[in-house]
């Protein structure tokens, strides 16, 4: 199936292809290394899943093993019309509207540092979690202030880890999405495409491709010959499991 020019352009923002997502997408390194990242997660998720924080469900076509896809956000603070968002459920931000033990896994991508009550969204996240579930959560670490003021936290490997650990999931597995070369190029790339272009949107596009472009394509080819560290990053993917019935206190 053809998509339209407006899915296609808001596919690409998620999912951008090597050609169009290097000439088009000021994102690309971060957008690109994300998608890598949960592509090579997805086919370990199988049942119902519940996405938190949904939106438009961009990474939902790489779960073939689920046998539910549920999305589930918040009305507050988003025009879910123009972002062609794919909301199934509708929620207050607090207590996710489901019994207990009723998924599988939950997924979250980009979502918790916009969560100010991490705590409390975590215990709510292993609550509808069947014992034995997974979560699946990404994050950024090296990225600017966005949807201000919504933005709250960034959380090293170690961070996020201790703080699932600390609300009763387990085996918490840590990946991060690109080199620390890549996040400082990938950082820079975006300073020059959303703080320094002009706002005439034909000077913006022709700084994209003759500017940004090649900025990308050279980082991206000189991340390869180059050592590598991964002290810093652009986001992180984790995943954990509900070990047992959290809600029972041992004997």
């Amino acid at each position: 199936m053809k998509l339209g020019f407006s899915e296609r352009a808001r596919r690409e923002a998620f999912i951008p292809t090597p050609f169009l997502g290097t000439l088009l997408n000021p994102v690309y390194i971060a957008r690109s290394a994300l998608y890598r990242c949960v592509a090579a997660v997805a086919p370990e998720i199988s049942g119902s899943v519940l996405d938190f924080g949904c939106g438009s469900k961009p990474y939902e076509f790489l779960f073939k093993n689920a046998t539910e896809y549920v999305g589930l956000d918040t009305k507050a603070g988003h025009d879910h019309e123009a972002l062609g968002s794919k909301v199934d459920v509708f929620y207050d931000g607090k207590v996710i509207p489901f019994e207990a033990g009723r998924f599988d896994a939950v997924v979250s991508f980009e979502v918790m540092e916009h969560v100010f009550n991490i705590d409390e969204a975590l215990e709510e996240i292993k609550r509808v979690l069947k014992p034995g579930g997974t979560v699946l959560i990404t994050m950024p670490f090296l990225w600017f202030e966005h949807e201000q003021p919504y933005d709250f936290g960034r959380y090293t490997s170690y961070g996020i880890k201790s703080v699932l650990l600390r609300h009763g999931f387990s085996n918490p597995k840590v990946r991060k999405t690109t080199s620390f070369f890549l996040a400082l190029c990938q950082l820079n790339i975006a300073y020059l495409a959303y703080f320094l272009f002009p706002t005439s949107p034909l000077a913006r596009r022709a700084l994209q491709v003759l500017v940004i472009f090649p900025a990308t394509v050279f980082s991206v080819a000189l991340d390869r010959i180059i050592p590598k560290r991964d002290e810093c990053f652009c986001a992180s993917l984790v995943t954990a499991t509900k070990a047992g019935d959290n809600n029972l206190t041992p004997n």
